[in-house]
């Protein structure tokens, strides 16, 4: 019987143990989560930005015109992002907490095997100032691109295609990256991100330039 006992003590803890190919498969869908995660707030700053500039230049022609209301898009969009990021990860953290506070209640006793487990679940909850700062870091990595394509071109024509052309090739670059993360198709992926972007660019755009035609002027 003694024999038994510890063979079944010794046996135990194994049943609770993760395999490394368990871990490793944890680790990798959380590091696709924050890379998916990244690739949407850059997609957010870059059609932002470059909705926002070419709506501008599509009734000013002025060079300074257009970076500003792109670098005001760029801080907005940033601390939005952050702010917005930080208050659903730390009502997640509340909830997941509260969760786990409730589950120790119902037991009458924790094993050791069961605190180690307690201590890596609140080790892996959510940083909220974590996720605010990537989020906003994301988002300005996008919304960078336009403006630094447009910063040194005076001609505006030129520099109106500049700003079109940089966002579709870093449109088509978000979406082919976000469907190898995903292990979807790339074709469809791609396309969906150029034609979302383009929309926002060009109902941008045309309402812009509507409203402040001399027609809808007073």
């Amino acid at each position: 019987m003694a024999s038994n006992f510890e063979l079944s003590e010794r046996s135990s803890p194994k049943q609770h143990r993760i395999s490394p190919r368990a871990e490793e498969e944890v680790d990798y869908m959380q590091r696709a989560q924050w890379l998916r995660a990244a690739l949407l707030g850059a997609n957010d700053g870059l059609v932002t930005v470059a909705s926002l500039m070419m709506g501008v230049g599509s009734i000013k022609e002025d060079v300074k015109a257009m970076l500003l209301v792109g670098f005001a898009g760029l801080v907005a969009g940033a601390c939005s992002m952050a702010i917005g990021e930080f208050v659903s990860v730390c009502t997640q953290r509340d909830i997941e907490t509260a969760q786990m506070k409730r589950a120790i209640e119902n037991k009458t006793s924790l094993s050791a095997i069961d605190e180690q487990d307690e201590d890596e679940k609140k080790e892996r909850l959510p940083n909220p100032g974590q996720a605010a700062l990537a989020s906003a870091l994301a988002f300005s990595v996008g919304a960078a691109m336009p403006l630094l394509a447009a910063v040194f071109i005076e001609n505006h024509k030129v520099r109106m295609a500049v700003v079109a052309i940089v966002a579709t090739l870093a449109l088509l670059v978000f979406g082919v990256t976000g469907a190898v993360l995903g292990k979807t198709s790339v074709v469809k992926s791609s396309v969906r991100v150029v034609i979302g972007g383009w929309m926002a660019v060009a109902l941008t755009f045309g309402l812009t330039k509507f409203i402040g035609s001399e027609a809808m002027q007073i």
